[in-house]
């Protein structure tokens, strides 16, 4: 009887076993080791988005804010706030990059601010003795000379708009009956609210310093308060 030697294809139907099982453990690999899902980004609070959306003001369009990128701290709210100033005082506090409108009840509507080095040169009490919509700006000797370039064509001055460094309000500190220089203005640089900013004094967004304006009447006390008392008052 003649013997076959069988041991060549058994090996070729191992190698070819070996090969069907791997294959399958790599398919089995590439479905459930795939690139992991990005979770969704949370959903943004309707009222949120109104309170900062395009603003149709005076012939002028501001745009709207994308409230996602916000800093919450930064998103106008009323927060616990304890202080001996009345309400409808302006509060200050340029070191926190915070401004606080005084409420009844231990309350107020806390606005984040961009502050600029003119807004650190101030402290103490002042009134408002001046609102303008849309306001004018014209750069001051100090800007012209520092950047001749930039600010020199701009010396006449620069007419309220969209384009304007003062934004879409603004209000004007007085004290002892002179003009401090010291301006609560708007912008429509986002990134800048909470943040050391280059030019300007207070600087809060356009949606912000329109409903602040709305809010403040002429004649109103300011504070600003010095680095020894800022954080103070929130709770």
């Amino acid at each position: 009887m003649r013997f076959v030697d069988v041991m060549p294809a058994v090996r070729i139907l191992k190698s070819l076993c070996a090969a069907a099982g791997l294959a399958l453990l790599l398919t089995a690999c590439s479905q459930t080791t795939g690139v992991p899902r990005q979770p969704a980004a949370p959903p943004v609070d309707p009222a949120l988005q109104a309170m900062y959306a395009e603003v149709q003001d005076g012939g002028q369009i501001i745009p709207a804010v994308d409230v996602s990128k916000m800093d919450p701290r930064n998103i106008r709210q009323v927060v616990n706030y304890r202080t001996s100033y009345l309400p409808g005082t302006i509060v200050v506090d340029p070191h926190a990059r915070f401004l606080y409108l005084v409420m009844e009840g231990d309350k107020a509507m806390r606005y984040g601010i961009g502050v600029a080095k003119a807004g650190l040169e101030f402290q103490g009490v002042g009134d408002i003795k001046r609102k303008a919509r849309w306001p004018g700006w014209v750069p001051t000797q100090n800007m012209i000379a520092r950047e001749p370039d930039r600010y020199g064509p701009l010396a006449q001055g620069l007419p309220g708009g969209i384009d304007n460094p003062l934004g879409a309000r603004a209000l004007y500190l007085y004290q002892n009956g002179r003009d401090t220089l010291y301006r609560i203005h708007g912008t429509n640089e986002a990134w800048s609210i909470g943040q050391s900013v280059s030019s300007g004094c207070i600087r809060l967004l356009n949606q912000d310093i329109i409903d602040l304006h709305a809010r403040v009447p002429v004649g109103s006390q300011m504070v600003v308060l010095p680095l020894e008392e800022s954080g103070r008052g929130e709770f």
